[in-house]
């Protein structure tokens, strides 16, 4: 679990970050997963845009995601959301303590 401060932390890096997934109509799938879980290892942080024709809300397709690709929810923001996963080979971020 990530506290307050590596989630504030994990924000401030993420804010520069242009969302590189959209969900749309049809919602979650597996291989959305699949790549969100490939891009998370290559990058650790990313931006997952819901768009408006999206039948779920937000907040499910978040859990959805994070479930899914084994990794932790930094924030649900408007119809963004940021997703955090430690990588195994390409480590590049240093959360606070």
């Amino acid at each position: 679990m990530l506290t307050g401060k590596q989630k504030r932390f994990l924000r401030s890096k993420a804010h520069h970050l242009d969302p590189i997934f959209q969900v749309g109509k049809g919602g979650v799938n597996e291989n959305m997963v699949k790549q969100i879980e490939d891009a998370l290892e290559k990058r650790e942080l990313l931006k997952v845009s819901v768009l408006q024709n999206c039948e779920y809300d937000r907040y499910e397709v978040a859990e959805e995601l994070s479930a899914g690709a084994k990794a932790e929810l930094v924030q649900v923001i408007g119809h963004t959301i940021v997703l955090y996963k430690e990588s195994k080979e390409n480590k590049q971020i240093n959360l606070p303590s």
